[in-house]
């Protein structure tokens, strides 16, 4: 993966998790859900936490991407 592939690779991948979290607090809201209560929801979304996980390796470990 080039410099230009894993630069986009993040891009996306980090917009689609702020896209994700942004549709959880906006349901959350909706709802009337406590605040905690959201964040709980996210801190322990698996899409969301596989998402930091594909991030961190994307950040520590580019290479092994190929």
């Amino acid at each position: 993966m080039d410099k230009q592939e894993l630069k986009l690779s993040k891009k996306l991948v980090t917009s689609y998790k702020k896209r994700l979290e942004k549709e959880i607090l906006k349901r959350s809201v909706k709802l009337k859900m406590p605040q905690n209560k959201f964040e709980e929801i996210i801190n322990n979304n698996n899409e969301l936490i596989n998402l930091k996980k594909a991030l961190q390796q994307l950040e520590t470990n580019p290479q092994s991407s190929n």
